[in-house]
């Protein structure tokens, strides 16, 4: 090949090398639009229908019905992600009160729906089951109805879990033992609902009654639909305790109360929960029983206006003298870590959450972390554990043992007898 060639080829090939880097050069990189959000997806597996609608409807039901409005009124959450306000829709779907329907309810509203927030099931087994789910998808997840007794020892090792309802030791049981030793009680009766929450109290309340020096006369565990309530009673009743607990859900408390009283069945105190802590247990016959309670009126003014705002939406029946207390805050928790992040990233949210104290109707709230994983909200924070029905009204009778700790009446004990008409 002579010289002449060899140079126009290198002259060739310099000249394709230079348009392409030119060419490389001028093209700019591609941006992708913007992503057009004007909604936070909420989305919940709930008991719309089935017998644990009995609290879901009266518990969280009523303060997602109540934020929502909120926060329509105030046209929408501020996300500084997406510069603007969104509203909240809420996308739930009816788990039945069936565990498994609500696992993959679940499953669905994470991985096909995508939801932005997901909401917890209802119960304490629920969300035992759903807790760990909502972990593996790093969602954050802060729980309503149900108890964690057992499940604080698997927080460390579920970063994403917030528990927010108060129970059995965290702080309830060690109040009212104390309360009940201080008041003369020396022995008790225990009926145990055979589900995640009767095991539970069952267990804890056998501790707690034992170290205060109140003695365990029976500890009977009957299941979670009973046929028959009149020889779950009698047997009780033969027992003659000075305190008789059933430790179940309401279509267990409320047929053993009313049992209760056609027996005649009068120990010094009778305490059931949940059941007793909503209003559509408050008729005169409930004059005298204890329940797990929170907040009334006069706990505060704001906790006055919370349930004006709430008998005003759903109705004086659906008033929860326990939940709802702590599940205003729960969702004040929500909006405030998204305002104060602009983001609706999980990561993000869930460390905002963990080591922050939030102003709320509770006073300073803030979150009891496990091992570095997840958290309770501190019991320090609860302004109630106990209630009792005096006059008509749910008063708080055992206090919070921290700062926010406050007490509406005294202890009565005995109960009066139950009303014979």
């Amino acid at each position: 090949m002579s010289k002449k060639i060899l140079i126009i080829l290198s002259v060739v090939a310099l000249l394709a090398v230079g348009l392409l880097a030119a060419c490389e050069e001028e093209e700019e990189p591609v941006t992708p639009p913007p992503v057009v959000k004007d909604t936070i997806v909420i989305g919940a597996a709930r008991p719309l229908s089935g017998p644990w609608s009995s609290i879901g409807n009266s518990a969280l039901g009523p303060i997602m019905t109540m934020w929502e409005e909120e926060v329509d009124a105030a046209g929408g959450i501020y996300v500084a992600d997406y510069g603007k306000k969104l509203a909240v829709d809420f996308l739930i779907y009816d788990d039945t009160s069936d565990l498994g329907t609500m696992v993959r309810l679940t499953e669905k509203l994470i991985v096909e729906d995508e939801v932005d927030i997901l909401f917890p099931a209802c119960g304490s087994s629920m969300i035992q089951a759903q807790a760990p789910i909502a972990n593996k998808y790093e969602m954050l997840y802060l729980t309503a109805e149900g108890g964690a007794t057992t499940m604080k020892d698997s927080l460390p090792g579920m970063p994403f879990v917030f528990v927010n309802l108060s129970f059995s030791d965290w702080y309830q049981i060690p109040v009212l033992a104390d309360m009940l030793y201080a008041a003369g009680a020396r022995t008790a009766y225990m009926v145990n609902m055979a589900d995640v929450f009767g095991v539970e109290y069952g267990g804890v309340a056998t501790i707690e009654f034992n170290r205060v020096g109140i003695e365990i006369v029976g500890n009977v565990t009957i299941p979670i639909f009973p046929d028959d309530f009149e020889p779950i009673i009698k047997a009780a009743k033969d027992a003659n305790p000075d305190v008789f607990c059933c430790f179940g859900y309401p279509w267990i408390v409320l047929p053993c109360a009313a049992e209760s009283a056609a027996q005649g069945f009068n120990p010094g105190c009778w305490i059931g929960g949940p059941g007793a802590n909503f209003n559509y247990f408050n008729t005169p016959a409930a004059e005298g029983v204890v329940c797990f309670a929170v907040a009334n009126r006069a706990t505060s003014p704001d906790f006055a206006a919370l349930f004006d705002k709430l008998e005003a939406l759903v109705g004086v029946e659906n008033l929860d003298w326990w939940g709802q207390p702590l599940y205003a805050p729960m969702v004040q928790i929500w909006q405030d870590s998204i305002e104060a992040t602009g983001t609706l990233d999980q990561a993000t949210l869930r460390d905002y959450v963990a080591t922050t104290t939030f102003d709320t109707i509770l006073g300073p709230t803030y979150y009891t972390i496990f091992g570095g994983g997840g958290g309770m909200m501190a019991y320090e924070c609860h302004p109630g554990e106990i209630g009792q029905y005096q006059n008509g009204i749910c008063e708080i009778v055992g206090a919070g043992v921290g700062p926010n700790g406050v007490a509406t009446a005294d202890f009565v004990y005995p109960k009066p007898v139950w009303p014979t008409e």
